[in-house]
Order: C-alpha cells, then structure tokens, then sequence
C-alpha cells in the first residue's frame, strides 16, 4: 500500500474536521485557562451531546449553571461554522458590549492556536469583530431594539438572555433574516419568570415554538459534587445558587411576590372566567352580583401610551375575593362610564380610581355621571369615616378630600406591601390568570417595585390599591371588616340612598347602569359590555 502524501493526509483530515464539530474541537481547538495558560480544549460528554445538538437543530434554547463552558462551546461552534462555510454571519448579542466582546475573544483565540492549513485568513480584526478571507465573519453588541435588524444573519447568540433587556424586541427584528435559513442559540441561566427566555424555555418545553431545548443542571459537570453545591449556596446564599447552579426558574429572580406563592395561586385558585364580555372581551367575570353581599372596584387608568392599559378589579369586600376583573384599552369617557355602569351592576360598588395623570379625566367623567359612591381621600393619608363615605353626608371641599386614590412615592411601598402580605398569607383569592402573570414579572428594580422592562403592571397596581383601601378605609378603626347594613348592608337591601341615584323598590330608566342621561334622551352603553 502506497504511503500517503502529507497533502493526502491534510486533505483526509480537514475533510473529518469540516464533517464533525466534535472532533474538530477536541483535536485542533485550544482555549485560554485563566490560571495554566493555554491548553487544548477538552470536551466533557455533556458538551459534546450540546455540540450534537447544535449541529441538529436551527433553534437551540439553553438552560444552564454557571462555569460549564458553554459560551467558549458556542465560541468554538460558531468558529467552526465560519471555517468551513462561506459568508457565514454570526451575531452575539449580551447585555453589555463586554459581555458579547468575551465570545469574539474566545473565537480569535481559537483561530490563533489552529495549525495553517485549517486557519482562514483575517481580513478585518478589532475588539467587536473578526471577518475571515471567505466572507464569514462575528460581531459582538449590545442589547438594543435594532440590534440585527439590518444583518444577513446565519446564527443569532443571545448571551445570558434572561437578563438583556427589549430581548423581545430583538428576537422579532431577527426574524426577517433567520427566516431563510439562519440559527439561533439562546443560553441563560434563570431569572425569575415571565420574561422572554423563560416564556420560550416553556413554549420550547410545550412544543409551542420550534426551540430545542438543552438543560444542563450543575450535576452534569463530571468534577463537581454535591460539596461544590454546597459551598456555592455559602458563596451566593440560598437564592443565587438556585440560580446559577440549579436552573430553577422559581427560585431564581428578584420577584416582588414569592414565584412559589404565585405558583400556589396558579394551580389552586386560578379559573376560566363564567363570562368573558365587554365591546373587546376583556371584561371578566367569576361572579355575577349577589344583592346580598358588598363590593369595591379598585382601577387604575392609562397613561396613554401604546404599552399601557387601563385596568380594574372587582372584589367582595368582606371575603376579599375577585369576582370581576378588566384590563384593556378605552379613553377616558368611556372608561368612566364603563367604571360606573359596572359598579353600580356590582350594588353600586365603592370606586376608587387611581387618579395620577389622566386619572383625573375618567375621575372627573364619574363625578359627571353623578355617581355618588366615589372614594375620597386626604392627602395626609386619613381616610374617610366608611359610613359617612357611603352616605355622602359631607362636603368633599370642606373635609380637604381628593376624590380618588393618589399613588405617591409614600404610598406606592404601602399599597404594595398590602399585597404581598395578602397573597403571603392567602387572605385575597385572585382568580385571574391575567393578574397572576404580570405579578410573576413584578420586580424589584433596585429599590422600586416595577414590572420588568417590556411588561404591564395595570392589573397589580389596581388590586393593589383595593386591598389597601379595603384593609384601611373599610376597616372602620381596626374593627376588621364586618361591614354592618348601616355602611354596605343596606345597598344589598335596595334601601341605601347614595348621593341621589334613586336606589329604592321602584324601577326606572334611571336605575339601568347601562343608560347614561343625555339631555333630553339616554344613551346606550351596552356596547361597552356586549
């Protein structure tokens, strides 16, 4: 048998490293160790099984602990997609330009250490980029809305995705050019739920999007024990480890609730409403009124902007449940007569509406309708004696009151302290799906209680002026919330008077919540609801 040429053999084996990511690494790859300096780059099995599954699917989402060199593996992926493809564009994208900078590194490295016959010739190299002789070529960015909207993307990397922000934003942008063909690997490790990488970690795992999902909890790594977890929880408490080293998206976050606690809701208390309706079907109901109980509505109103809804809660006051619930978009009058049209439905219901902003407009719509069971407070935080409240036996402007509820930076950390301690100690049953979800992405942002970036607080804002109201004004003095029929009772009855509504025995046009006086002639509101 004829000996072989070395250009025979060179061929034979670049050949083997085009053909197998696998064996390209282990043989040819060399890595930068922080303490021993350069060394080869030594594939543990559950690397290589990811490196399978890069080469198998487009769509890669990755759920990881820390240090178990996945961004170098997707560093020498991409390296070897650029290699041995022309024109192959690679985009990492991580929430600072560093943080993405890191895997461009990890590629120049690589490419550095290969022998001559495997290299590609380096046309263009600067911190943020490499591009090779045969048009392939990676970039590093930031986060930001536009980021890969105008490139010819073969693989998109997200690096350490749950925590980029307007990630969503990215993701569609990327769509027009990962469409024809391109990848995308999204790694991360948790951080709390609700936000785009959990949401599609779960899509992934219901097989509701075409992501394949790859979970690598800190027990794969061969070198590690159950005495490293240990001291990783010493290292970053009880939380953090949950985090970095246990892919526990439940445990992982800065929620302002307890991910567990919601969890508990979700399974136990959540259900499909009796009744969706309203003009946009997102009016919901659990209970229709029962005369013989007493409610609140707590809403919180739009800013105006295209992110933003106007949203309300219907709550039995004496067992503190939700029986209604809306979130949606109307303009202020609307608002204002749906708000009143559906309290006085749910036995003209105490209104408290939230009134920051353009608050004032849909409070100022009420005042119009004349309904006479609006919530007042003063601005010192002394609420209104409850049964002179439902009577309407005072003079707003002589008592200094301000009709509807003012969230201030003195009462938005009591209002949402209410909550939290409501839901911690189960005295609230919230039924809505809707709700429980914007809770989950309830974050602490430093020292602000906000909904993470992209996402919606309305609903949470509006139950959480209800409990407060309902524990502090309706509380009557700490004498608990046995509400006698000398406060709510008597609207049960159909006795109760309240600032002229005309709520006796007798029916009329005037008693339809639905028909709103125009002049000389009514007019129908039905459409808010049907």
């Amino acid at each position: 048998m004829a000996k072989q040429s070395l250009k025979e053999i060179i061929k034979l084996e670049y050949q083997k490293c085009a053909g197998d990511p696998i064996y390209f690494m282990k043989k040819y790859c060399m890595i930068q160790h922080p303490v021993r300096g350069k060394i080869p780059f030594h594939l543990y099995e559950f690397q290589e099984r990811t490196l399978d599954q890069f080469a198998q699917h487009r769509y890669n989402i990755i759920l990881k602990s820390r240090q178990t060199g996945i961004s170098t593996l997707t560093a020498g992926f991409s390296l070897w997609k650029m290699l041995f493809n022309q024109d192959f564009n690679v985009l990492v994208i991580a929430t600072k330009q560093e943080v993405a900078k890191n895997l461009v590194t990890k590629v120049r490295v690589m490419n550095q250490y290969l022998p001559s016959w495997l290299k590609q010739n380096t046309v263009e190299d600067n911190k943020l980029s490499l591009r090779y002789s045969n048009g392939s070529q990676i970039k590093a960015t930031s986060a930001a809305g536009d980021a890969g909207r105008s490139e010819a993307l073969s693989l998109l990397v997200f690096d350490e995705a749950a925590f980029i922000d307007k990630i969503e934003d990215i993701w569609v942008s990327s769509q027009s050019t990962l469409s024809t063909g391109g990848n995308a690997i999204i790694l991360s490790t948790p951080n709390g739920v609700g936000n785009f990488f959990h949401k599609t970690w779960v899509g992934a795992e219901d097989e509701t999007n075409t992501f394949n999902t790859i979970r690598l909890h800190w027990s794969v790594h061969p070198e590690r024990d159950q005495s490293w977890r240990d001291e990783q929880e010493v290292l970053l408490g009880p939380k953090g480890a949950a985090q970095e080293c246990d892919c526990n998206f439940v445990s992982s976050g800065d929620t302002v609730i307890d991910p567990q606690l919601l969890t508990f809701y979700k399974e136990t208390y959540c259900q499909e409403p009796i009744e969706k309706t309203g003009f946009d079907g997102n009016l919901w109901k659990w209970e229709y009124p029962n005369y013989n109980k007493s409610y609140m509505i707590s809403a919180d109103v739009a800013r105006g902007d295209s992110t933003d809804y106007s949203a309300c809660h219907v709550i039995d006051i004496e067992s503190a449940t939700q029986v209604a619930e809306y979130k949606g978009k109307l303009d202020t009058k609307d608002f204002g007569n749906f708000l009143v049209s559906l309290a006085t439905e749910y036995n003209n219901a105490l209104l408290v509406v939230e009134n920051a902003n353009i608050g004032w407009a849909v409070i100022q719509q009420i005042i119009d309708r004349s309904y006479g069971n609006l919530f007042y407070m003063s601005k010192d935080l002394k609420y209104v004696d409850v049964e002179n409240q439902l009577t309407n036996k005072y003079r707003a402007q002589d008592r200094g009151l301000t009709a509807g509820f003012s969230t201030t930076s003195k009462t938005r950390p009591l209002i949402i302290s209410k909550l939290e301690q409501y839901i911690r100690e189960k005295s609230v049953t919230i039924r809505s799906t809707r709700t429980i979800d914007e809770l989950f992405t309830f974050i602490w942002n430093g020292n602000r209680a906000e909904s993470m970036r992209g996402y919606n607080d309305d609903l949470t804002m509006s139950l959480s002026i209800g409990l407060w109201v309902r524990d502090t004004a309706l509380r009557l003095r700490q004498e608990g919330i046995d509400l006698t029929k000398q406060t709510l009772g008597g609207i049960g009855a159909h006795s109760l008077d309240v600032g002229g509504m005309g709520f006796g025995g007798n029916s009329s046009l005037e008693d339809d919540p639905w028909k709103m006086k125009v002049g000389d002639s009514h007019e129908d509101l039905t459409w808010l609801i049907k």
